[in-house]
């Protein structure tokens, strides 16, 4: 009975592995338009040659993250520039970071190809899927088309002249509608906190390669340079030289370089390079100024990050809600951890989360969103600071419940479904405002 338990437990924690791998992973640049350079490249892949013509035809949230986002290494904005590329220089083996063999002459030739009026682009109608990007090129007689549903490079089928070449299978696995059934937020902690250190060692190249992006940053003016802002005079002489103003401003330069289309690699978490950015950032920062052990900061950081993709399992890849409501939650969870915080006082930090920033909506991939990380995180410091000295919102306020996942599952209905009608009504303000 012994040997059955602890052959279960190994078989959990390779579930566990499996799953954290395939969702925290490097992208450069925003994840909507380069998963829809991603889908054209395989397209053209499938063709065997650079198309005559393209048509994309996406989702309403796709369209929506895509508008106003840089381009890495184009100085250009949105999808047209990000299809051209992924046509002419994009590889499908390189997946979210798809475009980082791009050249000053690649845009150059991107640009000549917009020119020449090849690409459409619109609206997917009739369907429910957020996340869904379908392409089809020709050249002649010849077509390829290529989908991808449900995440950011999931591939639901790819044809050549009508015939399938690739259909992803059919498998009864254990998600459900709830995302995963078999995870939990008790056993989230115990494997962060008991997991052998080899088997999580790999989430340290979260660190590695966002600090990188948080550095790049200081090396120009990105953005809206919030991150930039707080270490200058003025930042300091208001939010001080502080541990708290450090996390804010190490998150948002990082978020301010990748937004403005700065072309360095991000680790993300569940599709979102900035979610990547807000589950490890602020862990990172608090333990090194904290003076954590190593061991801490690596399971503090497992514990962000799954933290992180456990609430989006059941909230989805994209929605109306703001990502970094989740990741920032996951990082409230790291940084009472590495405050010294028990399970019981993570669930409070979870509780204040949920209590605090359920609603904040999602209006787009732009170089603004280095401001709601900046809420984020700040939010997710101070909710763990009330975690670790034992206040929690109680059960009889707003949404809150006693038990945690509850409280969470609150939170992703209201985002995936509740808020159905405000990512409507945020898509029409975005398609018909007037911009100078």
């Amino acid at each position: 009975m012994h040997i059955n338990q602890l052959t279960v437990e190994k078989t959990l924690r390779q579930q566990i592995i499996a799953l954290i791998r395939s969702e925290v992973v490097p992208a450069i640049g925003c994840t909507e338009p380069i998963a829809v350079a991603l889908c054209v490249a395989k397209a053209k892949e499938t063709l065997g040659t650079v198309p005559e013509k393209i048509e994309v035809l996406l989702s309403a949230n796709i369209l929506k993250n895509a508008m106003g986002v840089g381009i890495p290494g184009t100085d250009m904005i949105g999808l047209p520039i990000a299809v051209a590329l992924g046509a002419l220089i994009g590889k499908a083996d390189y997946e979210l970071e798809v475009l980082k063999d791009v050249t000053d002459e690649a845009v150059e030739q991107g640009k000549a190809y917009l020119a020449e009026n090849r690409i459409h682009i619109g609206l997917k109608e009739g369907i429910k899927e957020k996340l869904y990007i379908e392409v089809k090129v020709s050249k002649g007689d010849q077509t390829a088309e290529a989908i991808i549903s449900t995440s950011h490079k999931d591939f639901l089928c790819v044809k050549k002249n009508q015939v399938v070449v690739y259909e992803k299978p059919c498998k009864a696995d254990e998600e459900t509608d709830e995302g995963c059934s078999w995870l939990d937020l008790q056993k989230v902690y115990e494997f962060a906190t008991t997991a052998p250190l080899d088997e999580i060692s790999f989430i340290r190249e979260a660190q590695t390669l966002n600090e990188k992006a948080a550095e790049e940053s200081l090396k120009g003016n990105y953005g809206h340079t919030l991150g930039k802002t707080l270490t200058r005079p003025l930042g300091k002489g208001i939010f001080g030289d502080t541990i708290f103003s450090h996390i804010i401003s190490s998150t948002a330069c990082a978020c301010d370089a990748r937004m403005a289309g700065a072309p360095i690699p991000v680790m993300s978490n569940s599709g979102s390079g900035n979610q990547g950015i807000c589950a490890t950032l602020p862990v990172v920062k608090f333990a090194q100024e904290n003076h954590n052990t190593e061991e801490e900061l690596l399971r503090a950081l497992t514990l962000s990050h799954l933290t992180a993709i456990y609430i989006k399992q059941s909230l989805g890849a994209l929605s109306a809600l703001c990502g970094c409501v989740v990741a920032s939650t996951g990082s409230a969870c790291g940084i009472t951890y590495l405050m010294g915080g028990n399970y019981e006082q993570i669930t409070y930090a979870v509780k204040n989360m949920v209590a605090n920033l359920t609603g904040m909506i999602c209006d787009g991939a732009k170089p603004s969103c280095a401001l709601k990380l900046a809420s984020g995180v700040s939010t997710a410091v101070l909710s763990a600071m009330l975690a670790v000295q034992q206040k929690c919102v109680s059960s009889v306020e707003g949404i809150i419940e006693d038990d945690v996942d509850r409280s969470i599952h609150n939170l992703t209905h209201i985002g995936k479904d509740a808020m159905d009608e405000t990512d409507r009504c945020v898509l029409e303000i975005m398609t018909h405002k007037k911009c100078e």
